[in-house]
């Protein structure tokens, strides 16, 4: 129908293009064709337009047909294809209730046999658990019997110690109050001799004999010496020199004690009043009687060529000494007019160890030919000492090999054993009998 319709035109606008060629070739003698032409084409257009409404008519009409058999054949294949599903649905719904039939059985058949299971272990495990339980109450029992013998035993042994230490103390105790007390005494003695000038004179003699003591050989000093011929005075101590050329007469330097007791506390407490004249009067007192005791001991107890020609006042406390030192001139009015040298207790200790190294340097030097005896005896005794020294390492070296040896002896024991339970710390003290042998030696 498409095919004649489309040829129906192509007719129609050829036969129109025919009569416009023919009216341009003969304009004049074309009209009438035209015209008859024209009729023509109007005749064959409503030809056109009837068979065109006819063939419209028919194609609706198979149209409708189309459509009706497309519906019932759309209808017939949905109904078949939803009848197939429900039967699908239906055959797959029924094997998957025969599945969930099948698990819930098997479901079933396992829980039971969990349950049996749960039952076995549960007895099991409380047969385990009381077994335990009463191993471990005998266990405990006998830790507690134990712990309680070591207690009571630790707790006697400790009370016996504290009582003992209590008693150690009280004892030391009762020992420092009788030092206390014997200290208080001595602090009343002292005081005794700080108040009386013959007391303070010995109290200074016996001060500076400790430090001689102290720092000198005894052979190299001497006490109560009488240093001038024919004179009885004799100076407290007196310092050993070596005299010329290595000659038996030695050459003494004189060391008194001298002790201003008075003066110097006059002079403390005048600076403690703040009175400047008082402290003033109490120095020139102090400086006039540090002259004199040089003085004396110039005259008393230096003379060359027996004696040095100077001599040590000593001064025993430190105190005492700075106060002398302090004043201008009086240190070098004694060592230059007196021929007196002032010292301290730190001075003369520095003076006296200055004096015991040269004395030591001197008999280093008399005695460096027998050093050098000794040092080639001690050469000559080296070799058998190194000897001596081969074989002990020898030795030594044999005792490690075989401390080695008995080291990789136990390892190969441990290892040996490595497969043998282990008892716990009380029971294999048991089994080797060392509980009793700790009970023997606690008791």
């Amino acid at each position: 129908m498409p095919i004649v319709i489309y040829i129906s035109v192509a007719l129609s606008i050829l036969s129109f293009i025919l009569l416009i060629i023919l009216f341009l070739r003969n304009p004049q003698a074309g009209n009438k064709e035209i015209a008859t032409q024209f009729a023509v084409i109007e005749r064959n257009q409503e030809r056109l337009e009837r068979s065109l409404k006819d063939e419209i008519s028919k194609n609706r009409e198979e149209m409708l047909l189309s459509a009706k058999a497309l519906r019932q054949e759309v209808s017939s294949s949905l109904l078949t294809l939803n009848e197939s599903m429900m039967r699908r649905l239906s055959e797959s719904l029924q094997s998957q209730l025969g599945q969930l039939d099948s698990f819930s059985k098997q479901l079933q058949l396992m829980t039971q046999a969990n349950e049996e299971r749960l039952g076995k272990l549960n007895e099991t495990v409380a047969s385990q658990l009381k077994s335990l339980q009463d191993d471990n109450n005998q266990k405990l029992e006998k830790m507690r019997e134990t712990v309680d013998e070591k207690l009571n035993a630790t707790l006697a042994t400790r009370l016996d110690n504290s009582f003992k230490q209590v008693g150690d103390q009280l004892q030391l105790l009762y020992k420092s109050l009788g030092e206390m007390q014997v200290l208080a005494g001595g602090v009343s003695d002292l005081n005794r001799v700080l108040t009386n000038v013959k007391a303070r004179g010995t109290w200074g003699e016996v001060q500076l004999g400790n430090l001689l003591e102290q720092t000198m050989t005894s052979d190299q000093y001497e006490k109560n010496v009488a240093t001038k011929k024919g004179s009885d005075a004799r100076v407290e101590y007196a310092v050993k020199l070596p005299g010329k050329d290595d000659s038996k007469n030695c050459v003494w330097l004189p060391i008194d004690a001298k002790f201003a007791q008075e003066d110097y506390l006059k002079i403390l407490d005048a600076a403690e009043r703040a009175d400047a004249a008082g402290v003033e009067e109490a120095s020139k007192a102090l400086e006039n009687r540090v002259k004199l005791d040089a003085r004396t001991i110039r005259d008393k107890y230096i003379a060359p060529p027996a004696t040095t020609d100077f001599a040590i006042m000593f001064l025993p406390t430190e105190g005492l000494y700075a106060e002398v030192l302090r004043r201008p001139g009086l240190a070098d009015y004694c060592q230059t007019t007196c021929r007196v040298m002032i010292a301290g207790p730190t001075t003369l200790t520095a003076l006296l160890n200055s004096l015991r190294m040269g004395f030591a340097t001197l008999a280093i030097e008399k005695k460096s030919s027998e050093v050098w005896k000794l040092l080639r005896a001690i050469k000559s005794q080296y070799t058998t000492f190194n000897e001596l020294l081969d074989k002990s390492l020898k030795k030594i070296g044999e005792a490690q090999t075989s401390m080695e040896n008995v080291k990789n002896r136990s390892e190969l024991i441990n290892r040996k054993l490595g497969k043998v339970e282990e008892l716990d710390m009380t029971d294999a003290e048991k089994v080797l009998g060392l509980d009793e042998g700790r009970a023997a030696s606690e008791e």
